[in-house]
This record gives structure tokens, sequence and C-alpha cells, in this order.
């Protein structure tokens, strides 16, 4: 009889472990399958940005400065993607992202400020469908977003509680994942792309 006893309890702490083990797996994946969404709809932000910047070159031609600190912001926040990608668990690739999505947000914001200056870039039908494909994707992203951290916020708690906290690092949990968190002032709104 003490067998049994003894039999019934290593099985409900295996199958206890063998539960904590499969929860973990199964936030971590949600979480990382929420930042594809954010890496799809980046990706479509950072292939309208050169339409946009051949749209704008033609009528801002001596506002080079501002056109090229466009597109070395999208190639920095590319890269950050990427690394991001690679580990969307890992808070520097995570906090190198935000901060390259900072960098983005503030020159595309000052290349639809210069551009109100051009009355003809602003009925240009090509420019207003690129603002409105890119307004629309600015909110995909904040979705996206929204829902990453929403996975990551579900996965910390989970690996952070007890008794999942004792078993997390051994089953290759170490860490808490990082919210993708963008300046403030992006957060408060997206940049502008709207010439109405």
């Amino acid at each position: 009889m003490t067998w049994i006893v003894i039999g019934a309890i290593i099985l409900a702490l295996g199958a206890t472990v063998m539960g904590i083990y499969n929860k973990l797996v199964t936030f971590k994946n949600r979480y990382k399958n929420a930042f594809a969404q954010i890496e799809v709809q980046l990706k479509r932000r950072y292939d309208l940005i050169p339409n946009l910047v051949e749209t704008v070159k033609g009528y801002m031609a001596h506002e080079r400065e501002t056109l090229e600190a466009v597109i070395q912001a999208r190639n920095q926040a590319v890269t950050g993607l990427q690394r991001a990608a690679g580990d969307p668990g890992d808070p520097n690739a995570i906090k190198n992202l935000a901060s390259a999505e900072g960098v983005l947000g503030g020159a595309l914001g000052r290349l639809m400020v210069l551009s109100e200056a051009y009355p003809d870039l602003k009925a240009s039908e090509n420019m207003k469908q690129l603002t409105e494909e890119l307004t629309s994707t600015e909110n995909k992203v904040s979705f996206a977003r929204q829902a990453f951290n929403d996975a990551v916020t579900t996965y910390n708690i989970y690996r952070q509680s007890f008794p999942p906290a004792i078993f997390a690092g051994m089953f290759g949990h170490p860490q808490d994942a990082s919210l993708l968190e963008f300046d403030s002032v992006a957060i408060a709104e997206a940049p502008k792309v709207s010439f109405s």
C-alpha cells in the first residue's frame, strides 16, 4: 500500500512538472508568434518608406538631408527588426528595435511636416495612396505590438509564479521576455501621414 501511495505522489509530481513545462513552451510560442505579427507589419512599413521617399524626392529635391535621414533610420530599423526576430525574448534586441523605431518615427514625422509646404505633393494621388497605406500599417503595428505585449505579460506572470519559477530555468526559460515599448510620444501618437 505504501508503494502505491509513493507511486501516486511521484506520478502527480511528474504530471505537475510536465504541465509546467508545457505551459512555459505554450506561452513562449504565443509571444514569439505575436512578435511575428509585428514583424510582418513592420516589414510592410519598411517596404512603403522607399516608395514614399521616391515620391517626395521629385518635389523636395533641396531637402536631401531629410530624405537621407529617413532612409538611414529605415535601414537601422530593418536591422533592429532582424535581430529582434531572431530572439524576441532578448531584452537588448527588443530595446534596440524600440530605439530604432523611435528614430524612424521622428524622421518620418519631420518628412511629413516638410511635405506640408508642397501643395503639389499633397495633391499627388501616389502620395495620398502611400500615406493612407502607411497610416493603416501604423495602426496594424500598434495592434500587433499590443498583442505581443499581452502575450509577453502572460508568459512573464506564469514564469514568475510558483511553482513554475522553480523549474523555468531548468526548462530553458532563464529570463523574462521584454515588452516592446516605443517612446512615449510614439505611443501617444503615430507619425502623422495625413495630407487633408
